[in-house]
Formats: structure tokens, sequence, C-alpha cells
């Protein structure tokens, strides 16, 4: 069974994140979110910055491959016109096709960043067909901001900046087989520019993106290799 997602899943994304209240970085509080998810999934405690919901009773250590299904990729609502108003000259204005290349070379990152990060020294097989150890990671990032995108126009002065931005990761997980969520989380994180000030491009960018989506990537082999190896000790 080849493993797909709709549109209408796609939004449906962002509809679980404004129900609980997540759609928004600022809401990321321990005191937010409630105790219970409408789809009967728990908050979990001391999980610092993030916010993690699993399901009572939900076993992960079975699982050892996973299917990554494509991100969805959003900007933060009032990105582009607080960007542009900043700009003087016109030519310096993000347009829609802009946001529209940047959110499809952002989700191919993550797919590549994830893939690479899971496989890594034996870890989890990466395949796009259900199966009883097949966990499916239905990913979004959303409230994506950009300090300085690289709008490949000519003539255009370079840019000095400390940041990159910063973007919001919320990720379900899935059986593949039952076709049921069995976590989700949600965490907001900014490029913290540790190689201090630096000219902003796409390759600076994308470096950004890449140490934010590696940790990301870590973190959840870290937590599935932890359940994998308490199932079998």
């Amino acid at each position: 069974m080849n493993i797909n997602r709709s549109a209408r899943q796609l939004a449906g994304i962002l509809c679980v994140a404004a129900g609980l209240g997540l759609a928004d970085s600022s809401t990321l509080r321990a005191d937010s979110p409630p105790e219970m998810s409408p789809d009967g999934l728990r908050l979990q405690k001391d999980t610092g910055s993030r916010v993690i919901y699993v399901r009572p009773g939900a076993k992960f250590g079975k699982y050892d491959k996973v299917a990554i299904l494509d991100c969805l990729v959003e900007f933060d609502k009032n990105w582009q016109s607080n960007y542009n108003s900043q700009q003087v000259d016109p030519s310096a204005f993000v347009s829609t096709d802009d946001m529209n290349r940047i959110k499809k070379e952002l989700a191919q990152e993550f797919k590549k960043v994830f893939t690479r990060q899971l496989q890594a020294n034996g870890g989890y097989q990466v395949v796009d067909t259900a199966g009883p150890d097949v966990l499916v990671l239905r990913p979004a990032i959303i409230n994506l901001r950009v300090t300085q995108p690289d709008l490949m126009t000519p003539g255009v002065d370079m840019t000095v900046i400390r940041s990159a931005g910063s973007m919001t990761l919320y990720l379900e997980l899935w059986d593949s087989m039952t076709n049921t969520i069995l976590a989700r989380a949600m965490d907001a994180q900014a490029d913290q520019g540790l190689g201090g000030p630096q000219v902003a491009s796409s390759v600076s960018n994308t470096m950004a993106a890449d140490f934010i989506l590696r940790q990301w990537a870590d973190t959840l082999r870290k937590n599935l290799e932890a359940a994998r190896a308490k199932s079998t000790g």
C-alpha cells in the first residue's frame, strides 16, 4: 500500500494546531495546552519548550522503519507584509512565487535531512509502503520567518544578519497499518547565529535550516531508539 497524503489532510494539520491553541509559537508554554487533545492524546510533562502529546499505551519499540510524508510548509501569516513594508526598492519585495519557491525548497530539505539522519549508522529504514513495523511521520513546518530571503535579484546589496530566521515543527506519528495517530509534537526554534554575523544568502539560509532540521531529526531518532531498546531489554 502506497502511503500518500491529500491536500485536505495537509490542511487538517493546521486546523488541529489551531484547535489545540498551538498555531502560533507564542503559545508554546507548558501551561497553555490542554491535558488531553480532542483525539485522545495526553500532554507529556517536563518536555521543556516542546509541546508533546502521546496516546496512552502507545508502544514505539516495534518500529524499525519510517515513512516520511511530504512536509507542508507555511510562512507566518504576517511575514510577507512585514518584510515588504521594510523594503525601499520594490525589486526587493517578496512575491508569492518567491514564497512558493522557498516553501518547496525547505520541504525538500526536510525530507533529505530527516532521511539521512534517521538512516545513519544502521538506524531506521525509510520506506514508502505500510507495514506492521512502519511508523509514518506526518510533518509540517509552520510560522516560517526568513530574515533575509535570497530573491536572486541582480544588483541587490548584500545584507549582514545575525539570525537567518525561525520556524516551528509540527510532527505527527502514525501507525501505518491501523491509521492511528500515536503522538504529536510541536517545537519552535530560531537560528542562533552561532557562527556570528554573516552575509545572508541561499547558502547561509540553507545551512541554518539544516542545523535546526538535524536537531529535530536526531531528537526523534534518540527517543525512538530509546523506546526500541526498552522494548527489547
